[in-house]
């Protein structure tokens, strides 16, 4: 069962009769959910590995939250992986409402480092996120390379896949490319996009900035996760 709170990525209970037995060990530990009462934490155990507070019941639950009762759910970055069906669910959790579209545009998109045009097309893509501003990927054969740095670091995205990064002038990661975009979000893969609130974007001449609440809050990277164990098709 999916739990939903404003702001915050979608959490996972399970019922506590499809727990591994001897994999929950109760702690001391409580904590107070404003909206949920009273939380008690696990420590939880696999083999010879054991990781404390790693897993949290609600056991004062309000009755508008009774579905929860009996459930138990994980913490993300204390896990090694999770999975939805047979494929690894990789950044932060996936939300089952997120949606993705891509279109086509015949717009004009001009990028500019100071006096440099770091980017000039007329065949951009247009990707709009839930929750976030539309974000505009040109071709890289409109995009002058030269001026782009590789910058370290990684992030992973559950919906668009890994995601490496550029630096342009004084701008970090002023630019992002996804070089091999999960099949659903295939047509952006080996684009480049451009930080409006870092560098200067023009769409049709008008200067793009970021609206409040536009801004991707970074997350970081998933347990210093490998591109190694993003095998294809995401398979275990």
């Amino acid at each position: 069962m999916l739990l939903h709170e404003p702001g915050r990525y979608p959490v996972a209970y399970f019922p506590l009769s499809d727990i591994t037995t001897g994999a929950l060990q109760p702690g001391e530990h409580t904590t107070r959910h404003r909206d949920l009462g009273t939380t008690s934490w696990y420590t939880v155990r696999a083999g010879e590995q054991s990781k404390p507070r790693a897993a949290w019941q609600h056991t004062d639950l309000p009755g508008y939250a009774g579905d929860l009762k009996g459930r138990v759910a994980f913490a993300w970055r204390a896990m090694d992986a999770f999975y939805e069906e047979d494929e690894r669910i990789v950044g932060h959790a996936a939300d089952s409402y997120h949606r993705i579209d891509i279109r086509q545009a015949g717009r004009h998109l001009v990028v500019q480092s100071g006096d440099q045009v770091i980017a000039d097309s007329a065949r951009p893509l247009v990707l709009y996120e839930g929750g976030f501003a539309p974000r505009w990927y040109v071709p890289r054969t409109d995009v002058d390379e030269s001026a782009l740095t590789p910058a370290e670091g990684q992030t992973f995205c559950p919906y668009k896949g890994l995601c490496s990064y550029y630096d342009i002038a004084g701008a970090q990661r002023g630019a992002w490319s996804y070089q091999d975009a999960w099949p659903e979000v295939r047509r952006i893969s080996g684009l480049i996009s451009f930080e409006p609130d870092m560098i200067s974007v023009h769409l049709d001449g008008t200067r793009l900035q970021l609206e409040p609440g536009q801004t991707v809050i970074p997350h970081g990277v998933d347990r210093d996760l490998t591109t190694g164990e993003l095998a294809p098709g995401r398979h275990p």
